[in-house]
């Protein structure tokens, strides 16, 4: 079994060490970067998790976590956000971002071992499915080669477009795509395609769907994204 790999960016550098003698010990491989800086003059593509700092110096965490997310090659990293900032601002902020998990200092070593093994199980398992040409979040899943959809081992009817467009969403999970993004990736062999046609598609998956209805979320003037 591989093991899996872990980066601690973080500005103290006592807490990293800490962090990463602990993690050790759990069978976790360990590196540590003490600014965002120094952690994009590594090779991130090769981490399982990244813990990452919000305040940080020039490029603070919520920065390199957009970096991250941007970048098709490491978009798929789970972060979990570890900072003494506590406000709902910030959490919104990291999560609409697309972290896996948010724990503000102080906070117990324990406490963040059971985080990052509860992060690393979940996102593991996501991974598997989309191998295995499905795209699962909890209890929805589309399988792509049948291109049926269930939601908690039911299966739920829908239409060649309703299908495609949530295929979409949940591939781009954590990000927010804009209606032009949709339109091309969902309508490419339709001439015209109305704005409102796609926001009458959404409602109807989130009816469908049931509770992972309200996993697909609208921002105004910016387009939809997938989150669970």
């Amino acid at each position: 079994m591989t093991t899996e790999s872990i980066l601690i960016v973080d500005d103290e550098e006592t807490l990293c060490e800490v962090l990463k003698i602990n993690l050790e010990n759990e069978g976790y491989d360990v590196d540590t970067a003490l600014s965002a800086e120094e952690a994009l003059r590594m090779d991130l593509r090769k981490y399982s998790l990244i813990l990452l700092d919000i305040m940080m110096g020039e490029i603070s965490g919520i920065r390199l976590a957009r970096m991250l997310k941007a970048d098709v090659s490491t978009s798929d990293i789970p972060i979990i956000f570890c900072t003494a900032r506590d406000s709902e601002d910030d959490m919104v902020k990291g999560l609409n971002l697309g972290a896996d998990d948010y724990i503000t200092k102080p906070y117990s070593v324990r406490n963040v071992i059971a985080r990052v093994k509860t992060v690393l199980r979940r996102t593991s398992g996501q991974k598997v499915a989309e191998r295995n040409n499905t795209l699962s979040v909890d209890g929805l899943s589309l399988d792509l080669d049948l291109k049926t959809c269930s939601v908690d081992g039911e299966e739920v009817k829908l239409t060649k477009k309703e299908f495609e467009l949530l295929a979409f969403l949940i591939a781009n999970k954590g990000k927010i795509c804009s209606r032009d993004q949709i339109l091309a990736n969902v309508w490419s062999d339709e001439v015209i395609v109305l704005d409102r046609t796609i926001d009458v598609n959404i409602t109807r998956i989130r009816q469908k769907i049931g509770q992972y209805g309200s996993c697909i979320i609208t921002r105004a003037g910016f387009g939809y994204g997938f989150r669970n």
